[in-house]
């Protein structure tokens, strides 16, 4: 069995060594030649042990950093600051107030310079830490080009290691060092990340990337300080390596400040955008139902070549008797598709999803000698049938990052949803006991509605459903935990139909069911999604919201999986918000780190706060012009008759809505206005 190499604690043992070797060597040189100071890595010896270090540093921070995968951008600047920033500050608060001291500062004892090379260490740790963060940075979402240029980039920073080691006066030439620098400013433009934080996440980069600026004037002023007023000989100032290492990490810092505190007022633009991209609602609504198959694949196809950023790539789709034919195909013949095709099925991958970033390190694509190095084979199939297999490719490694995975599969995950509705629709207009299923599920759905709601001293409650069609999707329902708790949820099923109208029942008995042992919102959540698992399609899933209001504490809370935000009116405040938080819909990830997406919130209300809950068709409702009613619209309608009972909020907004839309509903629409009473009880202690 081979061994596995940790090139990880092999490079750090050894840059360990070599830190040792280079203070040992440091201290024993010159030291009579120079009474009261030390000099620096005076002979070649010294300077070969100072670029062990330095190399040796940096390839670890090479490989550690090499594993950082996602689209964590934040988590990647926290680590930056948290693990190499925040030695800056250690070092320079620190070591600047005790070399005032003699104890410190007498040639005796030699401790200056050990802390000279301490804080030296620290510095080459927060530049390879940093070197190698934004190297990720810059190549998200790379091209082929920009691999390039990085890899050149990355050459010519560690060729500047000779000027250490001869040693080559390479800081006085002036035009090779500005050539380096409008070099790091080129790389610097490749920015592409920023466009993927949030309002509240550019906030957070902004002064993560302050702090990390401010480390960096930290490091130069320290050593500023120890060659001014302890006279130290050292040539940190004059190594090419930690100069152009120092000039680029403060050039891509400075660079993404500005970017992040300038890109601050389109953020809402590009959460859009990205929202639009993820959110299966809004992709099933772009995939039309009066389109046929064709035109359905051909859209599939064409967007998911875009989102990817793929060069080439095909659609097979597998007819009613078996046979597979191409449908779409582009930047390749039937010659490639032949070759790549025979490789999956000698490795059996043909009929489940498959990616493959280096194609070069698999002998069998190899050997074919492809212009491609990235292929992501999507089979497209239901819990019933595979409807066909979507191949793409990309000429460069590396190609196919989790996130363009994930939109992929947004992709056909919709296609395959919409095409079985087509089928659904087409086999129902064929078939007149359809209608008679419709009355059936209409009528099962109907008596899932609660008819009676609670209503007493704490809080009144009023609310409003209508479905677009037969049945619908959406649902609500309330429990009372105890005396002092309420839970109250509201959802929306993907789709319409009979299958939407079986998936609420589901639904409704998974509530009732799990708040029997009264379950925080983030558990029930946790606890549905894995109930769901077992008989929730693959191509559905549920976004719902829990509440559970506690009148002791006059607080409620709440979890959101994937559904509306919530719309609140504050009574004592007079402000009128959405309650912003995240969470993912039930049934889209099957598995345990699905906990990890839904978080629980808590708020204490007051008398007079009114809390309203809603579905995506009341927002999404289209007027004539086909404008949406929208969020701003509802918050508006809210803040004008906050004061109002909660029968007549709901009835304000839902004439307002049907005076907007003309009373034509696209979507089923659900709304509940919650209201709390000014005249509570008073609680026995």
């Amino acid at each position: 069995m081979p061994y596995n190499i940790n090139y990880k604690r092999l490079y750090t043992f050894a840059a360990t060594v070599s830190w040792i070797l280079l203070v040992g060597n440091s201290l024993l040189v010159n030291q009579e030649s120079y009474p009261g100071t030390f000099q620096e890595n005076s002979d070649f010896l010294g300077r070969l042990f100072k670029v062990s270090f330095i190399a040796l540093v940096f390839l670890t921070q090479r490989a550690s950093v090499e594993a950082y995968k996602g689209t964590d951008f934040i988590g990647y600047l926290w680590k930056l600051f948290i693990r190499a920033g925040s030695t800056a500050y250690i070092c320079g608060l620190f070591f600047l107030g005790i070399t005032n001291f003699d104890f410190f500062t007498n040639p005796k004892f030699r401790l200056l310079e050990i802390l000279y090379f301490i804080s030296f260490a620290f510095i080459t740790y927060f530049l390879g830490k940093a070197f190698y963060i934004w190297r990720n940075m810059i190549l998200f979402q790379k091209t082929r080009a920009l691999q390039y240029e990085w890899d050149w980039f990355e050459l010519l920073i560690y060729s500047s290691l000779l000027g250490s080691l001869l040693p080559l006066e390479l800081l006085k030439h002036v035009p090779l060092i500005s050539l380096m620098v409008l070099y790091m400013l080129f790389l610097s433009i490749h920015l592409r990340w920023v466009a993927y934080l949030t309002a509240t996440k550019k906030w957070r980069s902004i002064f993560l990337l302050i702090g990390i600026l401010v480390s960096l004037f930290i490091f130069y002023e320290y050593f500023d300080y120890m060659l001014e007023k302890h006279q130290l000989i050292s040539d940190f100032y004059y190594d090419p390596f930690l100069v152009l290492t120092s000039l680029f990490v403060g050039i891509y810092t400075l660079v993404s400040l500005l970017v992040a505190i300038f890109n601050l007022p389109t953020s809402s633009v590009f959460e859009q955008k990205r929202e639009d991209l993820l959110n299966f609602q809004r992709l099933s609504q772009s995939i039309q139902q009066g389109e046929d198959e064709q035109q359905v694949y051909n859209l599939m196809f064409n967007s998911a070549m875009n989102a990817s950023g793929a060069v080439a790539g095909w659609l097979e789709i597998i007819d009613d008797a078996g046979q597979t034919a191409i449908i779409e195909a582009e930047n390749v013949d039937e010659t490639i598709v032949q070759q790549i095709r025979q490789v999956l099925e000698k490795y059996q991958v043909t009929t489940v999803e498959y990616v493959n970033n280096n194609l070069d390190h698999n002998a069998g694509f190899k050997a074919l000698d492809l212009p491609f190095r990235s292929l992501n084979v999507v089979p497209l199939k239901s819990q019933k049938r595979t409807y066909g297999t979507l191949y793409l490719l990309k000429d460069i490694e590396q190609g196919f990052d989790r996130e363009s995975i994930n939109v992929i599969r947004t992709f056909t995950s919709q296609t395959i949803l919409t095409i079985e509705n087509l089928r659904l629709m087409a086999a129902s207009l064929q078939n007149e006991r359809y209608k008679e299923e419709l009355k059936i599920a209409s009528s099962v759905q109907e008596s899932l509605i609660p008819k009676t709601f609670p209503s007493d001293s704490w809080f009144e409650i009023s609310c409003f459903s209508q479905a677009a069609k037969e049945v619908g999707g959406d649902f609500y329902d309330f429990l009372q935990l105890n005396e002092d708790r309420i839970a109250i949820i509201i959802g929306d099923v993907s789709g319409k139909g009979i299958s939407a109208a079986f998936h609420m029942a589901q639904m409704k008995g998974i509530f009732h069911g799990l708040m029997q042992d009264d379950l925080q919102p983030v558990e029930f959540m946790v606890k549905a999604n894995n109930a769901l698992t077992h008989c929730l399609e693959r191509t559905s899933f549920i976004t719902a919201a829990l509440y559970i209001i506690d009148y002791k504490l006059k607080g409620f809370f709440f979890a959101r999986a994937g559904h509306c935000h919530t719309l609140y009116y504050n009574s004592m405040t007079e402000e009128t918000f959405y309650f912003n938080t995240e969470g993912l819909g039930l049934g889209i990830i099957r598995d345990k780190s699905y906990g990890k997406r839904i978080h629980n919130m808590h708020y204490d209300y007051n008398p007079g706060d009114v809390m309203i809950i809603y579905t995506d068709g009341i927002v999404e409702a289209r007027s004539a012009n086909q404008d949406e009613y929208g969020e701003e619209r509802l918050r508006d309608m809210l803040s004008r008759h906050y004061h109002l009972e909660a029968d007549d909020i709901k009835a304000a907004i839902i004439n307002d809505l049907n005076q907007f839309s003309g009373e034509l509903i696209h979507d089923d629409q659900t709304l509940i206005v919650i209201k709390f009473r000014n005249d509570q009880p008073i609680l026995a202690l």
